[in-house]
């Protein structure tokens, strides 16, 4: 029973450790994407 219970611990915890990790990847894209908008001087927003 305690052995589930450490297998479970262990999966959940790189759920959310790939959790974290597409939101780290997804705030990055959107602060390039941001900066990539404002070099063309365009500041009008979409």
């Amino acid at each position: 029973m305690w052995t589930n219970f450490l297998i479970s611990l262990e999966i959940m915890a790189k759920g959310m450790a790939g959790i974290f990790v597409v939101i780290g990847i997804i705030t990055l894209a959107v602060t390039l994407m941001g900066k990539w908008c404002k070099k063309d001087g365009d500041d009008s927003q979409v």
